[in-house]
């Protein structure tokens, strides 16, 4: 299980609006910014309003190191992250459809975000 990520991106504005609107149908929104002192980032953090586990800082992306992705309660909530997300700017990877090759009752969509991080949002019904 998963406790964190943070995520390098090239302009937090920008990235800050991307997440809000594209993470919105999942239930996950920007609640916890972080002042860094002593050498830590400034960060700014996503979550369920009670712990934040999706973290952005300001810096160089490498979009090649990382692929993540966000559960999502049903197939819906897939269908409507997709088209936050694209709404956001996002470019399409995969549009929401069964992936059954992956496993079982498996549902997702993968997108591009600003910097060129591919990710996805999944069903596992």
């Amino acid at each position: 299980m998963i406790d964190h990520i943070i995520l390098t991106v090239s302009d937090v504005e920008r990235s800050l609006a991307f997440y809000e609107a594209s993470l919105a149908p999942l239930k996950i929104k920007f609640f916890m910014p972080y002042k860094g002192e002593n050498g830590h980032p400034d960060l700014w953090g996503f979550g369920d309003g009670q712990k934040a586990f999706f973290w952005l800082r300001q810096g160089r992306p490498d979009p090649q190191a990382i692929h993540w992705g966000f559960k999502a309660c049903d197939n819906s909530a897939v269908d409507e992250f997709y088209k936050a997300a694209i709404a956001a700017g996002a470019r399409d990877t995969i549009s929401p459809r069964a992936r059954l090759e992956y496993y079982p009752r498996y549902y997702a969509a993968d997108v591009f975000d600003p910097d060129g991080y591919s990710f996805g949002v999944v069903h596992k019904g």
